[in-house]
């Protein structure tokens, strides 16, 4: 682990009980990294992973960096101060938006796990920039491997198997997306983000029966407990 220290930081006002994982969304990673260093910028993170596998750490834990900005998870307004953020080197969908590779991902994942263990965070509280702010943020994406963290209990599994269309209306669908964690002031938005993190090869932004049967699992298994 290499310290680049970022002055963007200031009190947490909450306790940590969030991981929001994130992509850079820059050419590389020197250009990430000295954006995250640059008072200029009031933007910063806890950590970045480069695509080679390394590990920056650029605010300490006990401090509250600058990575969701405005953004809502579960009631929590102020996820800056709840969370741990982890910047992740891509280009983004902006600048070529590609696969994360096998020395990112296994960097990240025991950082993950680490973290994770260390606060007790439950794996529902394990999300990306997307999900906390839909109407702003596409990372880390339709091509962030979700499924190998939730092999190994570091984040929810995407529901399969039996899944059971409730039928519910839009506007009821909306409701139950609120009650899971989501902002729906913009509801096209939020379903986009639903679909880009528990259907990422189908994005359309419309509610249809498999977002209704998945919505419902993932509201089943939190209301069973399975989400720990």
């Amino acid at each position: 682990m290499i310290d680049t220290p970022s002055p963007n930081f200031d009190e947490r006002k909450l306790p940590i009980t969030m991981l929001v994982l994130h992509y850079t969304g820059m050419q590389d990673a020197p250009s990430a990294i000295e954006w995250l260093a640059n008072p200029a910028s009031k933007v910063s993170a806890h950590y970045v992973v480069t695509e080679d596998g390394q590990i920056i750490r650029m605010v300490d834990e006990a401090n509250r960096a600058w990575h969701a900005g405005r953004s809502h998870w579960r009631g929590i307004t102020d996820v800056n101060s709840a969370s741990i953020g982890i910047e992740i080197v891509n280009p983004g969908h902006e600048f070529g938006y590609r696969p994360f590779p096998e020395e990112q991902m296994s960097a990240l994942i025991p950082l993950v796990a680490d973290i994770v263990d260390r606060y007790n965070i439950p794996r529902a509280n394990v999300v990306g920039h997307s999900d906390i702010a839909p109407a702003r943020k596409q990372d880390p994406g339709e091509l962030f491997d979700w499924q190998r963290l939730a092999r190994v209990r570091l984040a929810l599994p995407i529901p399969d198997g039996r899944l059971v269309d409730p039928y519910w209306s839009d506007g009821a669908f909306m409701l139950a997306l609120e009650r899971f964690g989501y902002d729906i002031s913009d509801g096209r938005a939020a379903t986009t983000a639903f679909q880009r993190r528990w259907r990422p090869g189908t994005i359309t932004g419309e509610i249809d029966g498999e977002c209704r049967a998945i919505l419902f699992a993932l509201l089943l298994d939190r209301d069973a407990g399975r989400t720990r």
